[in-house]
């Protein structure tokens, strides 16, 4: 089973590329993240006339996640989950769906702006509440996929320039402590199971020609429980989409399971 993350950056201006991708990659299962619109606007008829049914957590301008499988797959309609249980939250970050036994998981970690500010505050109590329910599903499914925009370059080599980056959004210590907290949980950056080429990012600015020079971050990942690590055979990122006429800023991240 191939499964796959990509935050779109508006799925009304990209639904034609996510279209397009998932026929080039034949990907079974895909996770998406900043949908910008509510679910009402969900292209569910569009997406199903190219054989995925699709589950959405929608929000108008901002936000929203999505989970699209392909038909023949099986999925436990019970089991679909939006938004971290107990923990409040107008914003659309999180929607998990059981798919041939597999918990998949789309996230959209918060961006927190800047350390110091309220919404770096959010940001730390998001994660704090993820972490909990993560313990809990893992728990109770022993083969988890958690998926998505995490905001979060773990380490130096996830940044094109950690020195310029140093002490901001993205890269600070309390983030790398929160995504350090995940794989002790057992989570497995599939990634990082694979050799990899160097300075391999998945997200790249708009501005200053970010892209042409390579200038990005790696913040888009694919975390594994340990039983289906050991079913991952690959893992990479996938920049042709991100060379596409009004891309998205970040590139699908694709993880193939035995």
């Amino acid at each position: 089973m191939k499964i796959a993350t990509w935050n779109v950056n508006s799925l009304k201006v990209r639904q034609q590329h996510v279209i397009d991708w998932l026929e080039l990659s034949h990907t079974d299962v895909l996770c998406l993240q900043e949908l910008k619109l509510p679910d009402e606007k969900f292209p569910h008829e569009e997406l199903a006339q190219k054989g995925y049914r699709s589950w959405c957590a929608g929000q108008k301008t901002y936000n929203g996640v999505g989970i699209l499988v392909r038909d023949g797959l099986k999925v436990d309609e019970a089991s679909i989950v939006r938004n971290i249980p107990g923990f409040e939250d107008p914003q659309q970050r999180v929607i998990a769906a059981t798919v041939e036994g597999v918990r998949v998981i789309s996230a959209y970690f918060p961006n927190g702006q800047a350390p110091g500010s309220d919404k770096f505050a959010y940001k730390l109590r998001w994660l704090d509440a993820l972490e909990a329910w993560l313990a809990d599903e893992m728990r109770t499914h022993a083969e988890l996929a958690l998926l998505g925009d995490y905001n979060i370059a773990p380490e130096d080599r996830d940044v094109h320039d950690p020195k310029a980056w140093e002490g901001q959004n993205l890269v600070s210590p309390e983030e790398r402590a929160a995504f350090a907290r995940l794989a002790g949980m057992g989570l497995v950056d599939s990634f990082r199971q694979f050799e990899q080429p160097e300075k391999m990012y998945t997200w790249w600015d708009y501005r200053m020609l970010a892209f042409r020079r390579n200038a990005g971050l790696r913040i888009d990942h694919i975390l594994l429980s340990p039983s289906l690590s050991a079913r991952c055979t690959s893992c990479e990122v996938d920049k042709t989409p991100r060379k596409w006429d009004q891309p998205s800023d970040h590139a699908p991240v694709i993880a193939q399971l035995g």
